[in-house]
């Protein structure tokens, strides 16, 4: 029987091997869920108590204020394409394109991680109620509540389903490079239109977030953690 020493010694060992293995899945879980997780529940607090969030009337004014012809045909773009002209289309034909292409675990992956974002995102509204900016009268105007925005949790649900399908080939850095303009001008766009509250804006990309990396890692969650990536790089049949 090992005596003392040797046994701390040996889970150190055995607790330094995992950390290896598994380490950038742990900072994954972290970075992924329990930090938007945790942004989210502030804001949400805050929304709960009606409390005035300090940034959001100010960036609200500054975006009224550097309104522009040009600026407004290129955020009414973003917001147009940001949801059911763009998000939604692209986000239905992911799904059907991978199912065509015998992909099953990538195929259910992209459509819990879409249709329940987009769920989610409609019992939150409907939870929280927040009446939208009334601080001028938007050319875009909607009907919804505000929190949290739809376009935000749709732009940013789409980018971390292709990021981490992508993941394990070399078509990651393009994809990671498109979505980081085309997420933030999709939330840009709706606080430029007077629509959403940054707040929002910031509560869906982490709502978002931390949605699609839990349904990822449960997906793709099996003994010997990491061969669910491995899996899709192989050719069906």
């Amino acid at each position: 029987m090992p005596d003392g020493g040797s046994a701390v010694a040996e889970g150190s060992r055995e607790a330094g091997g995992l950390l290896r293995r598994h380490g950038w899945k742990f900072l994954l879980l972290f970075a992924g869920v329990m930090l938007p997780m945790w942004g989210f529940m502030e804001l949400a607090d805050e929304v709960h108590e009606s409390e005035v969030i300090p940034f959001d009337e100010p960036i609200l004014r500054f975006a009224q204020e550097a309104a522009r012809d040009g600026y407004t045909r290129v955020f009414l773009f973003f917001s147009q394409i940001g949801y059911a002209r763009g998000v939604v289309p692209v986000d239905i034909g992911l799904v059907l394109v991978l199912l065509a292409m015998k992909r099953w675990r990538d195929g259910l992956f992209a459509a819990v991680a879409t249709g329940g974002s987009a769920l989610l995102n409609i019992a939150t509204k409907h939870l929280f109620a927040r009446d939208r900016p009334s601080l001028w009268e938007s050319i875009a105007p909607e009907a919804t509540y505000s929190f949290p925005s739809g376009h935000a949790m749709g732009s940013m649900t789409l980018a971390a389903v292709l990021i981490l399908l992508a993941w394990p080939t070399r078509a990651r850095w393009w994809v990671i490079a498109a979505m980081v303009v085309f997420v933030p001008m999709v939330g840009l766009s709706r606080v430029y239109l007077g629509v959403h509250y940054p707040s929002d804006i910031l509560a869906g990309w982490a709502a978002a977030s931390a949605w699609v990396v839990g349904v990822y890692l449960v997906m793709y969650h099996r003994p010997g953690w990491g061969a669910g990536a491995r899996d899709r790089q192989k050719p069906a049949g």
